[in-house]
């Protein structure tokens, strides 16, 4: 039995999408919706029932927050997959080129703990920051202008899409990916003047402050505002093109062409 978690969220739902109506998988939500096995982390008390019977548990990334608030929910998991006899773990990581975020941590303490279980095998896929995400950070303002601080920057991002069918084909097949890391991020690295030229826009990067500020004023939550500044400062200073980086993507996807990021990206402004 596989169960997946997290799919309320916006990968998740995209998995949840590909396994529909399989016997052997069960989906969990923190709200327990229909169809689903209430999965809260938050209560490390409710998982036994949950756990029980699943062989293979693909873990999506338990929500953005505090750093030990993440590592806690994650701690949760593990410790009810080892408890459950749970076997294999398929874990949502975060791509190499990603240590200069300051979510980072929680990735890789959950990597640490997945390799130091005394029971589990597992299968970490370090995803790429998602092209759709782009829309949060790099949208035209009212005047069609992209003032995100990207500098000269680039993201080598990846379509969620893309993201959803390899976390299906490896956790749907874990021992054919036992205890292998693998990379996802996208081939293509699209800078400000990229996306500002695929929509007729215009880009006029501004400042890290300004960004901050902005971020600060919107009502974000606290850990929201360093997390989306570091986002920021990591593509401009050119941590996240995924040079240096050998991309798994293609591979996981059976050799088909990874969907194109810009596309995403422009489909998903005008979307809106």
């Amino acid at each position: 039995m596989l169960l997946v978690t997290g799919v309320s969220g916006a990968l998740g739902s995209l998995v949840a999408e590909r396994l529909a109506g399989r016997e052997d998988v069960v989906l969990g939500t923190r709200a327990g919706l229909p169809g689903t096995r209430r999965l809260d982390f938050d209560a490390p008390g409710t998982l036994p029932e949950p756990f029980a019977g699943v062989d293979t548990l693909l873990l999506i990334s338990a929500g953005y927050g505090e750093d030990d608030t993440v590592v806690a929910r994650h701690e949760a998991a593990i410790s009810a997959a080892e408890r459950a006899g749970v076997r294999h773990v398929v874990y949502t990581s975060l791509s190499g080129d990603g240590d200069h975020l300051t979510y980072a941590l929680a990735h890789r303490w959950t990597e640490r703990r997945l390799r130091r279980s005394p029971t589990l095998d597992w299968t970490i896929l370090r995803n790429g920051l998602y092209a759709e995400f782009l829309t949060w950070i790099a949208a035209p303002d009212a005047d069609d202008r992209i003032t995100g601080p990207l500098g000269e920057g680039r993201l080598a991002a990846v379509a969620r899409e893309d993201l959803a069918d390899i976390a299906v084909s490896v956790a749907t097949d874990p021992a054919a990916h036992r205890n292998r890391v693998y990379e996802l991020v996208g081939e293509r690295a699209l800078g400000g003047a990229d996306l500002a030229r695929a929509l007729g826009s215009t880009y006029a990067p501004g400042t890290l402050a300004d960004a901050r500020a902005a971020i600060a004023a919107s009502g974000a939550e606290p850990f929201q505002v360093p997390m989306l500044a570091s986002t920021y400062s990591a593509i401009a200073h050119g941590f996240l093109d995924g040079s240096g980086i050998e991309s798994d993507l293609r591979a996981l996807l059976g050799g088909r062409e990874p969907l194109d990021a810009l596309d995403v990206f422009v489909k998903a402004v005008r979307e809106g």
